[in-house]
């Protein structure tokens, strides 16, 4: 009997193998994992913020009203945290949204800073502008992987037979960054 029972479990063992059990665990765990380099791109940004915006106020103490919307902008998109096991299109979306406030909000900042000649020779806020610049790229980076290894889950769990077991072990298709509404077509610049 026990011999019996022993090779029923290596039978199922052979078989959770086969399917690409294991398979599908390690491409979730990826997308787990890029997914956690998505927020830590995004967290090096909003880290960066605080000292971006001391050294603006110290130039532009009368530009309170930019200021403070960034610092908005930051805690908002700060609070925004999404666990792995959650990658709904409506969740990404929502911390998409407040990722994009605190790009709008920075983008205003930076334009403030166009009036302050003295502040864009300053070396501090030099350095953080150009980790800044630095940051947004990491952000896209890890972006454009993170969705790499979506791409690479869903098509896998969606084939012939490993929907099939997917199905069976809760394996759900996990959701993309999706591009803003407009961003397809080109800003009016006005002179």
């Amino acid at each position: 009997m026990k011999k019996l029972v022993h090779i029923v479990y290596l039978g199922l063992a052979l078989s959770l193998t086969s399917c690409g059990y294991n398979t599908m665990v390690e491409k979730d765990e990826v997308v787990s994992e890029k997914w956690s380099q998505v927020e830590n791109a995004y967290q090096r940004r909003a880290d960066l913020i605080p000292n971006l915006v001391a050294t603006v106020k110290g130039y532009a103490s009368h530009e309170k009203e930019t200021l403070e919307g960034v610092i908005k902008a930051r805690a908002k998109a700060t609070k925004m945290n999404i666990n792995a096991d959650n990658l709904t299109p409506e969740n990404i979306q929502k911390f998409q949204q407040a990722q994009s406030g605190l790009s709008s909000a920075l983008s205003k900042l930076m334009v403030v800073v166009e009036r302050y000649p003295d502040l864009k020779a300053n070396q501090n806020f030099l350095e953080l502008q150009t980790q800044l610049e630095g940051t947004e790229n990491r952000i896209a980076n890890e972006r454009r992987m993170f969705g790499e290894a979506v791409k690479d889950y869903n098509s896998y769990i969606r084939k012939f037979p490993n929907n099939l077991f997917a199905g069976m072990f809760d394996f759900d298709k996990r959701a993309y960054f999706e591009a803003e509404k407009g961003s397809d077509k080109a800003p009016k610049v006005e002179f």
